[in-house]
């Protein structure tokens, strides 16, 4: 359909005859956006190419699906089986009862640990046996890849190189010269300068602090165990340390008060002051595990406007990480009124264990709060055409932007008082913990920031600079941009072992290719918007009105700037980013 040229030429009539004025701003938008795809689809070229493009494109789909599956057998294969408690010296009461119940499924005595993300980045973060954080380090960093206990099992190294192949053959078809320029057609940022700008601009600002930072672990770390090499299996270890130390709380501190049921009735009060809207969970909906549970949203006029499934614990061969998706997309119906859009809310939270409910880490809430913004705007549309409804049409690097948004409501008082209670007493988060948290906020966002930015710089560099002339010759070009990306950003020592990219999802397997770069862009438009709350008042009613109509009501329909324009009543500024990551006061200082 995409190289349909009889179909193209009768869309671009349409763009072409004086009704086109007439038609509203979603129907502009559908045409203008499928006149570009049909192009980027290669409905100009000769039949010979359109041939090689439609067979392009099911490679591609093939090759991220195969890579995908590759990260999640190796993800599944690996376990360590521990039968002595003295060596889990360190690790928090949920997680040994996680660990204990994951050896119990497999029929085995004592403890066994998994590189599903609870149970490993919990161990890695609290044991204290540095030979065990360094086997499950070296286990999941070394996934789908030629290195590592699973070495060769399931490797991604020549699936890598296949899928950049196909996306700049792709890309130069349709005239590109390269794959990073292709993404950027249907993106906010127009050239890869404007990106690469963007990006080295934020690691000029955060590089040092991060550096201050490391250092800060690296002393710790000798003056506790009088370790005079940090290895990065211990960096998460001393880091957890260290925050104990310099605030007097750590993460697993949170769990008590954060019940999922406590959080998610707080969240939906929260929305409902913010935006007027109505959550309540309907219990006759079939659903595929017994974890999870459908919700349906009503406007302050009690018409429906979507629903939504919650499927929120870890379990095997489930695929890792968080996010949402789509199930269905808001559209008209023919004389049937209007089809409502239903999203998925998906995450991988440590499962409740020895008859406690779920708990959350206040990272956790974070998380949660991030993909529900993604199901807002997805389910609060009011738009009626499918590919510019809810999440659709809106550029990559703007889709991040209401979720991001929603993230700030995580660390203040007034939110947390509705998502927080004890499980056994209902108490609130204490006072106490609440200033150690704030005074914590900023701790590591240097470090943190780096991370992202070492992430993006390589995901774009990798679909600018690859060159099929270079592959097969010598080391991958995804190592060696890699390296070289490593060599500007990186502040933590990288072990050679290291094959993070193997297991990189979002880029080979997802819809990140030369946009994950899309993070930090859209935290830019959330920092900023919410300082307009903060001016406000955060819940104020009229401010939310604005933002529902402005952003979330407007799918794909209207330039994000110009969206943007319309609540904030000018363009973002980077200085709101940098304010929330505590970046520029501790650059002044």
């Amino acid at each position: 359909l995409s190289q349909n040229e009889k179909l193209f030429q009768a869309i671009q009539s349409l763009i072409r005859s004086p009704d086109f004025e007439m038609l509203s701003p979603a129907q502009k938008k559908i045409i203008e956006n499928d006149l570009r795809d049909f192009r980027l689809a290669g409905v100009h070229l000769p039949a010979d190419q359109k041939e090689r493009m439609a067979t392009l494109q099911k490679e591609l789909t093939q090759l991220m699906t195969k890579y995908s599956e590759n990260v999640m057998d190796a993800t599944q294969s690996w376990t360590l089986h521990i039968t002595d408690p003295y060596q889990l010296e360190g690790l928090p009461p949920q997680a040994l009862q996680l660990a204990i119940d994951n050896a119990k499924r497999r029929g085995l005595e004592g403890y066994v640990f998994t590189l599903d993300y609870p149970s490993y980045s919990t161990a890695v973060r609290f044991l204290r046996d540095r030979e065990l954080r360094k086997q499950l380090y070296e286990a999941y960093s070394t996934r789908a890849s030629d290195q590592g206990p699973m070495a060769g099992k399931w490797d991604n190294t020549a699936i890598m190189e296949k899928i950049l192949k196909v996306r700049h053959e792709i890309a130069q078809l349709v005239g590109f010269k390269n794959y990073a320029e292709y993404s950027l057609a249907t993106k906010m940022a127009k050239t890869p300068d404007e990106v690469l700008h963007f990006l080295h601009d934020l690691l000029i600002r955060s590089k040092a602090i991060a550096e201050k930072e490391y250092e800060e672990v690296r002393q710790l770390a000798k003056s506790l165990d009088n370790l005079s090499a940090l290895e990065i299996w211990d960096v998460s270890y001393y880091s957890e340390k260290l925050q104990e130390l310099k605030f007097k709380f750590s993460q697993e501190d949170f769990r008590p008060y954060f019940p999922i049921q406590k959080v998610l009735d707080g969240m939906f009060t929260l929305v409902n002051k913010l935006y007027g809207i109505h959550i309540r969970e309907e219990k006759n909906i079939e659903v595929w595990h017994p974890h999870v549970r459908f919700f349906s949203i009503h406007d302050d006029k009690n018409e429906l406007r979507g629903g939504f499934y919650i499927d929120l614990y870890a379990r095997p061969h489930k695929r890792d990480g968080a996010w949402m998706d789509e199930c269905r997309v808001r559209r008209l119906l023919d004389g049937k009124g209007i089809q409502h859009p239903i999203a998925y809310l998906t995450c991988n939270f440590m499962p409740p264990v020895d008859g406690l409910p779920g708990l959350l880490t206040h990272d956790d809430v974070l998380t949660l709060f991030h993909e529900f913004g993604h199901c807002l705007h997805h389910m609060l549309t009011k738009v009626d055409y499918p590919s510019v409804a809810g999440i659709n049409g809106v550029p990559w690097d703007a889709v991040e932007f209401p979720s991001q948004f929603m993230e700030n409501y995580c660390w203040e008082k007034e939110s947390l008082s509705l998502i927080s209670g004890h499980y056994e007493t209902g108490e609130p988060l204490p006072d106490e913990l609440y200033q150690k948290m704030i005074a914590a906020k900023h701790f590591q966002t240097g470090l943190q920031m780096v991370r992202q930015l070492e992430f993006a710089i390589f995901d774009f560099r990798l679909h600018l600079e690859y060159d099929p002339a270079k592959s097969g010759e010598g080391e991958p070009q995804t190592q060696l941009i890699l390296n070289d990306v490593r060599k500007n950003t990186s502040v933590i020592p990288v072990p050679a072992f290291n094959r993070f990219q193997h297991s990189f999802s979002h880029v080979f397997a997802g819809s990140y290719a030369a946009g994950y770069y899309s993070y930090k862009w859209a935290e830019v438009l959330s920092s900023d918007a919410y300082a307009k709350f903060e001016e406000q008042g955060i819940f104020d009613r009229k401010t939310g009105r604005a933002f529902m109509e402005n952003i979330l009501e407007m799918g794909g329909v209207r330039d994000p700037m110009s969206a943007f324009i319309a609540f904030r009543g000018r363009e973002p500024t980077i200085d709101a980013l940098l304010k929330q990551n505590g970046i520029t006061k501790r650059t002044a200082a």
